[in-house]
């Protein structure tokens, strides 16, 4: 390859990041996630996911919410189910449509207890104001495995609690559920993660905690 050819190449490879995101950050209006929707998602997740995630597993969990949202394509074909020869209606428009209004109303009710954002809240004032949004106007009773639009918070918990990771996280133990690992090894119990998770539970329960 001569020093043109390699130029080329190089320039192309550079490209490529900016297409991509490019692609999957078009939005319909109204359905891109602000800096200040980020923020307030970070101060979310601190409040509603285990902390035993810590800062980077809720960070990983964050990014996958905002990647979620902006990668969705409104009316785009989704085939057909594994064994189902009934083709699948086009995709709905994006639920994060409904999601400024529920952003300003965490803010609001920040503001009502003298804070200016929801992020700026105290961790247990910001607890206190997920489960009432969980609980007003209509209580949540499931967390979907796909955002709906219909709470902000049960889309935000549903797409991570439905997860590999959360699997992963309760069992203590590398399971990949959305990997194909092969057969090699597959007689073998997935490996541990070494967080202890279901030795401490075990104990709460022997404590009657």
């Amino acid at each position: 390859m001569n020093r043109r050819d390699a130029l080329k190449s190089i320039a192309a490879a550079a490209a490529l990041p900016s297409l991509t995101r490019a692609d999957l950050g078009a939005q319909s209006p109204g359905t891109d996630l602000t800096p200040a929707n980020i923020s307030a998602l970070r101060a979310l997740a601190e409040v509603a996911l285990p902390s035993s995630l810590g800062a980077d597993g809720r960070d990983n969990a964050v990014r996958r919410f905002v990647a979620w949202v902006r990668g969705y394509k409104a009316g785009a074909d989704r085939g057909h189910g594994y064994g189902n020869s009934q083709i699948s209606p086009p995709t709905g428009p994006s639920p994060a449509a409904k999601y400024p209004a529920q952003f300003a109303a965490l803010d609001a009710a920040a503001k009502a207890k003298g804070a200016a954002t929801f992020a700026a809240l105290p961790a247990a004032v910001r607890r206190a104001v997920v489960e009432a949004a969980l609980n007003e106007p209509q209580r949540v009773t499931q967390m979907p495995a796909r955002p709906n639009g219909n709470s902000l918070v049960a889309d935000f918990m549903g797409l991570y609690f439905n997860g590999a990771d959360a699997r992963d996280l309760a069992y203590d133990a590398a399971i990949g559920r959305d990997t194909c690992r092969g057969l090699d090894g597959s007689e073998k119990a997935p490996a541990p993660l070494g967080k202890g998770l279901r030795k401490s539970f075990s104990g709460s329960r022997r404590s009657g905690k």
